[in-house]
């Protein structure tokens, strides 16, 4: 008697595993003695990272908006007042660079203002427009409930395990990347 798995049985298996416990599962045809186990939680982050910036900007690409342009208009709010173009990159774990160029789209959309400082023209303080902070306030919470309905399948008390390993790891990371970043 066979006892080994049918195909049709082996393709159904397959169908409910994730796409990193396949990739891992021939990774260990590949390399049987590595030890791959950081795969299983770099890779599922990365892939959800991937699924959720796909995904999660649904109500933002309607409203015409990136989401690390979002995060720059909520950093805004958020905080309060006016910030530095450096502040807004520390805010939101972005590059100088690329906050520059979001701020630019932002501000040719009337959603940001931008002020030079007085004692040094070097320097800049942007704030939220009028039209900006409307725009957060009624995308908010939308993109909230979008996210909620995203992660609905999750039983709440997973969800709260799930965000204190996630503060785990993020302290250990900020910890020993926190200075690359920006």
């Amino acid at each position: 008697m066979n006892t080994a798995p049918s195909r049709d049985a082996q393709r159904r298996h397959e169908q409910e595993q994730d796409a990193v416990a396949i990739a891992l599962r021939q990774w260990r045809r590949v390399l049987p003695d590595a030890d791959l186990d950081t795969i299983a939680v770099i890779g599922r982050l990365t892939r959800c990272v991937a699924l959720l910036q796909h995904a999660g900007d649904a109500p933002l690409g309607r409203a015409g908006v990136s989401r690390p342009e979002f995060d720059i208009l909520c950093a805004l709010l958020r905080v309060g007042g006016e910030l530095t173009p450096g502040r807004l990159a520390r805010e939101t774990f972005a590059s100088g660079a690329a906050v520059t160029k979001r701020l630019r789209r932002l501000e040719d959309g009337g959603l940001v203002a931008r002020r030079v400082d007085e004692r040094d023209r070097r320097v800049a303080h942007l704030s939220l427009t009028d039209a900006g902070r409307e725009l957060i306030m009624r995308l908010l919470p939308e993109q909230l409930e979008y996210e909620t309905a995203l992660l609905a399948g999750l039983p709440a008390e997973r969800e709260r395990e799930l965000a204190d390993l996630l503060g785990e790891l993020l302290l250990l990371l900020e910890g020993r990347l926190g200075g690359l970043i920006g």
